[in-house]
């Protein structure tokens, strides 16, 4: 999994491209080399094919009215506390506003989480989703420093990758737990070794502030802003920073700010051992027989004896490679981001069951950033950079095995998983910023904050915390009674009316406003 101290979402087109196959952006934009950054002139021009660091793929297709979308870069301070120093180049893209030009608000400036996710790749794959608040924006995305083509941090090569992905990432003795250590240390050594210039300016303040001068370069007074997972976490660290220019907001799958990495592990063994619940009752209950399971419980515990054979003796995955328990576990989780994907994850553990671990690999390599060719974007890399230079806690082994009991309490199936993965920033080379973010705002615009009940990666408790965390008069909860990682994308009618209503018409619904 990308996030070896958190799971978060990754881009689900990549899933969605790579089963239909199995089952049947942006740089390049110089600048003028000006010396008040915020005075630069971005050159948009078409946008060239992903790097492979924003994971790779064709160039994106014109819009359906036949518009292209556009990428430039902008240059940002590579150290905040030295603005005049070097800089580093940051990846745009944008799509004009499709209406009248009287109509227009300015930018909407989406980041869709991760930490770690290319938004110059996300957007135009899930543009059209977003044509409504096209009428009156430029959508906006960019890839954070650190990601895609700014500046990426790097890491291990693509056949490192590979077998890094395959190790034993639940030690059960201590030959695995000092080889899974070993190999977090390795995999932190070469971070610092390809990217230690980056490193230390990763920290989301860092990406906060690049925000700030990218409203500016794109001649907006007020950040408007769309923020998805933890784009809620890079949202509201920059409405603390900036709360007089914070414009019309939307925050969407949130982060609690309130937790610390420990915290945070633990909520999310919890919210997606609910969504395997959900996923569970869902397949019994339809018409049809579940050919995974006879009732919930049946299905989940024939999980848990796959993920136990699975650690004995791996089966056949994507050829050379084999499904290891830790792959089948990531592919798991991978299909619970979306209930779009039950029926892959049904599909999976009926093959799998069979001795056949593709689909379960397929989407354990999308949640990890690789493509069919073998190649991985480096969102591992970048969500581990990000995650390690914000959090200052730092666990060990000792401390892990102690807390096992809880997570396994948590969740029987990803509790072993999220409890080991925080030793991931164990021997991180930079230093962690805080024990959580600071996002409190007052005198901020109103932000829409949206929680949905059924959420694994960001439970739905986070946007309550998130509301009292940004202050009076700032956050305005929405519930969206569903299930997967957002609620915007759900295509809720309830959930899109609301967020049309305040981006487009400045109208913030009524607080505690309930979707299902």
């Amino acid at each position: 999994m990308p996030n070896p101290s958190r799971l978060r979402a990754a881009a689900l087109t990549a899933t969605a491209a790579a089963l239909s196959v199995l089952l049947a952006g942006c740089g390049g934009g110089s600048q003028e080399d000006d010396e008040d950054l915020s005075g630069q002139k971005l050159h948009w021009k078409d946008c060239p094919a992903p790097s492979e660091a924003e994971g790779g793929g064709a160039a994106p297709s014109p819009l359906p009215d036949g518009d292209e979308w556009q990428c430039a870069t902008m240059k940002a301070p590579l150290d905040w506390d030295d603005p005049g120093g070097d800089t580093i180049g940051l990846a745009l893209i944008r799509a004009e506003a499709s209406g009248a030009a009287d109509r227009r608000i300015g930018s909407l400036v989406f980041n869709f989480g991760g930490p770690g996710g290319s938004g110059v790749t996300t957007l135009p794959a899930f543009g059209q989703d977003y044509a409504k608040l096209r009428t009156r924006y430029d959508l906006v995305s960019f890839d954070p420093r650190g990601v895609g083509r700014s500046d990426p941090v790097e890491c291990l090569d693509d056949k490192q990758l590979d077998t890094y992905f395959q190790q034993d990432a639940t030690p059960d003795d201590r030959a695995e737990r000092t080889e899974f250590v070993d190999n977090t240390e390795e995999f932190n050594a070469a971070c610092e070794k390809s990217s230690k210039k980056i490193l230390p300016h990763v920290r989301t303040t860092d990406a906060a502030r690049d925000m700030d001068l990218m409203r500016q370069v794109l001649g907006d007074e007020k950040l408007h802003y769309f923020g998805i997972s933890y784009g809620t976490e890079l949202g509201g660290v920059y409405a603390h920073l900036f709360p007089k220019h914070v414009g019309r907001a939307v925050f969407d799958a949130v982060v609690d700010p309130t937790q610390t990495a420990e915290q945070g592990s633990l909520g999310q063994a919890k919210g997606f051992q609910l969504a395997l619940d959900n996923f569970a009752e869902d397949c019994v209950s339809k018409v049809e027989d579940c050919p995974v399971g006879d009732t919930a419980e049946d299905v989940e515990a024939r999980i848990a004896r796959l993920l136990k054979d699975l650690d004995r003796k791996p089966i056949p995955g994507v050829f050379p490679r084999e499904l290891t328990e830790t792959a089948a576990t990531g592919g798991i989780a991978q299909a619970l981001y979306s209930k779009d994907f039950w029926e892959y994850l049904t599909e999976g553990l009926e093959q799998a069951y069979d001795g056949d671990g593709r689909v379960l690999m397929v989407l354990s390599d999308a949640l990890n950033g690789r493509n069919e060719d073998g190649e991985y974007s480096n969102i591992t890399a970048a969500n581990v950079a990000i995650n390690c230079a914000d959090d200052k806690p730092r666990y060990d082994p000792a401390y892990v095995e102690d807390k096992l009991p809880e997570f396994r309490d948590a969740s029987p199936l990803f509790g072993d998983y999220l409890a080991w993965s925080m030793l991931s920033c164990t021997d991180w080379p930079v230093a962690g910023a805080a024990d959580h973010p600071d996002v409190h705002a007052p005198g901020a615009a109103p932000i829409l904050v949206i929680g949905n009940t059924g959420d694994p990666a960001t439970p739905y408790e986070g946007a309550g915390r998130m509301v009292d965390a940004l202050g009076k008069g700032v956050g305005v909860e929405l519930t969206y009674k569903g299930q997967g990682h957002g609620a915007y994308d759900s295509k809720n009618r309830c959930v899109q009316d609301a967020v049309h209503g305040y981006l487009l018409d400045g109208n913030v619904p009524a607080a505690e406003t309930v979707c299902s």
